[in-house]
């Protein structure tokens, strides 16, 4: 059974920053495009940034130039840091993977969410 654990969520000042985690467990499986969402309170989830497995990257106009996404394949990780934090970038992150298990088909998983909380 495959799972997405999130990690690094938190509270941080206005243009502070936080480095978020998510790591695929499991075994016998492969992953494509990794990436972060985020839903804030009242708001629809949006994606915010997105990694192929060959390391390219894509990012929303409200995080780009402030957050970078990575990964560590051997490690089946994802990160984002997140760096001259806003306000307006309190929300709950999720993050998402496309895995297919060895024999199985594709799918999207989902991390539970870690809350981000950016005061003034």
């Amino acid at each position: 059974q495959v799972q997405l654990v999130e990690s690094g969520g938190g509270l941080a000042q206005s243009g502070g920053s936080l480095r978020l985690s998510c790591a695929a467990s499991g075994s016998n499986f492969s992953i494509g495009t990794m990436g972060w969402y985020r839903q804030a309170p009242g708001k629809e989830r949006e994606s915010i940034a997105a990694i192929t497995g060959g390391a390219r990257s894509n990012y929303a106009d409200s995080v780009k130039g402030r957050f970078t996404i990575s990964r560590d394949n051997a490690k089946n990780t994802v990160y984002l840091q997140m760096n001259s934090l806003k306000p307006e970038d309190t929300a709950v992150y999720y993050c998402n993977a496309d895995i297919v298990p060895t024999g199985g088909t594709f799918r999207k998983y989902w991390g539970q969410g870690t809350q981000v909380t950016v005061s003034s």
